[in-house]
């Protein structure tokens, strides 16, 4: 129940944020509706928008009536439409209903739960939702939140926490590696104090663990990046372990590697179990960065893809890629979380509290970079609820099938070549008459905005990305994509 006054001071009244907000529900449900009918890619140069909008701000607040006008007049234009059935491009980040209904609380209740004791259910819930989401991706019990490894001996407890993004599980990652490769002193001394620390990684991997490299200190020039096979793209064992000897007789410490589930150029799969084999005999961080195709394991017959996990000092994956949760919800479990918290917890004497002292409860705040931390567990909740294990099951199965049949339809072309592996989502491909043409095909078909495609390069040649895994992209949509592969691509 609310008061009748539209404003208290400066402040919007409950009754016209009531309105307001019924028609906002109301605008991004339009919204999704026609975003089939726009142009995927925003037809706009730089600059637009910024001219679009006054370049000094208001002096008197004004009526928030006109917000949905502007909104479609100023900012849809200069929109790429992520949520367009017809997009193709990078990756899906797809969402669905009752993921923007955990945002909308979470931003109602406007916690900040960066320990226990500011806000409880914050951080209760969120290692719950990391429970439950290790159980329906099949993830060993040494990730569970409280969870002891064997029979209980050994003191490594892990747990999970939601990240921003995959790059922060890289970052954080990296940290709890470097702190225990150096018993804490390059994170206290610094990484000058200690012998060379080398990371690795395959070359096909994601950009962030060369980001995480430099932020950390060890420098790019100390990460290495192992060849991939020819066939697979994945991480090629023997060349990681040869580097990884060669590193240590040399007298450098080989303290890190980062496996593949889903590169991002061709979405190889990295063989997590081989690799591990040789982190264990060089005493290596091995993290699994599962970003990409990690929640294909929700399905039984596709949890091959998380290989491995079990012999893993981390793993993460990302619900805002391919399971239907908002931006941003990455999810990264560590099989010893002391190491983890001991390279970033710091305790400053005006968040000193009883319950944090107490060792009974989780203060997020010592997994992640920020202090802060928003309540992104409210939505992973929801999209649990609503679909349960056997909705996303379903969801996930349909893309892939219609990825399959895309392949297939690729194969059979005579213009085009297949050229990377694709048993999920991802299909990489080229025009057989070269780079030219195949860059010249992506350009035309993004130009149209009747699709939104990207690109990468590897075996040198300029490849086209078909990512299939958008909430509302059906099959109808993937044969409309190949219609205009042909039409652009032949002759």
């Amino acid at each position: 129940m609310h008061h009748e006054s539209d404003r208290t001071g400066p402040h919007l009244g409950p009754a016209e944020f009531e309105r307001l907000g019924a028609e906002a529900l109301r605008w991004i449900t339009n919204y999704l509706d026609r975003a089939e009918t726009l142009p995927v890619a925003a037809q706009v140069e730089p600059g637009d928008i910024r001219r679009s909008f006054p370049a000094t701000p208001p002096e008197t607040g004004t009526s928030l009536d006109d917000l949905f006008e502007v909104m479609d007049e100023k900012v849809v234009p200069g929109l790429t439409h992520w949520q367009s059935p017809n997009w193709f491009a990078y990756f899906p980040c797809n969402h669905s209903f009752p993921s923007i209904l955990g945002e909308m609380l979470a931003a109602g209740l406007g916690t900040q739960g960066m320990i226990w004791a500011t806000s409880p259910a914050c951080t209760e819930l969120e290692s719950l939702m990391m429970d439950w989401a290790l159980d329906a991706f099949g993830l060993p019990d040494r990730f569970r939140t409280g969870a002891r490894d064997g029979d209980g001996s050994s003191d490594c407890i892990g747990g999970g926490v939601i990240q921003d993004t995959a790059s922060s599980a890289t970052f954080c990652a990296l940290l709890a590696a470097r702190e225990r490769a150096t018993d804490g002193v390059a994170g206290r001394d610094g990484v000058s104090a200690c012998p060379p620390l080398v990371a690795y990684t395959s070359e096909h991997a994601h950009s962030s663990v060369e980001k995480a490299c430099g932020m950390a200190g060890l420098g790019r020039a100390n990460l290495r990046l192992v060849p991939s096979d020819p066939e697979t793209l994945a991480m090629r064992p023997d060349e990681l372990e040869r580097l990884m000897d060669e590193d240590a007789a040399a007298g450098r410490i080989p303290f890190y590697v980062c496996t593949t589930c889903g590169t991002t150029s061709s979405g190889a799969i990295d063989d997590t179990a081989a690799i591990s084999e040789i982190t264990r005999k060089h005493g290596a961080w091995l993290h699994l960065d599962g970003a990409m195709f990690g929640v294909a394991a929700i399905c039984p017959e596709f949890r091959w893809v998380l290989a491995g996990a079990e012999h893993c000092d981390s793993v993460c994956v990302n619900p805002h890629k391919w399971l239907f949760t908002n931006f941003d919800c990455d999810l990264f479990w560590v099989a010893d979380r002391q190491a983890l918290t001991r390279a970033l917890g710091i305790m400053p004497e005006y968040l000193r509290n009883a319950p944090s002292e107490s060792g009974k409860v989780i203060d997020y705040r010592d997994w992640q970079v920020p202090l802060g931390r928003r309540f992104r567990a409210l939505k992973l909740w929801l999209v649990f609820r609503h679909y349960g294990l056997e909705g996303l099951r379903t969801a996930l199965r349909e893309h892939i099938a219609i990825a399959q049949e895309f392949a297939d339809m690729i194969d059979a072309d005579p213009d085009w070549i297949r050229c990377a592996p694709s048993p999920l989502s991802l299909i990489c491909i080229r025009h057989r008459d070269g780079d030219e043409r195949t860059q010249a095909v992506l350009e035309a078909i993004n130009a149209s905005g009747e699709a939104l495609l990207s690109h990468t390069k590897f075996d040198d040649h300029y490849v086209i990305r078909v990512s299939i895994g958008q909430t509302r992209t059906r099959l109808e949509h993937v044969h409309k994509l190949f219609e205009l592969l042909g039409m652009h691509g032949h002759g």
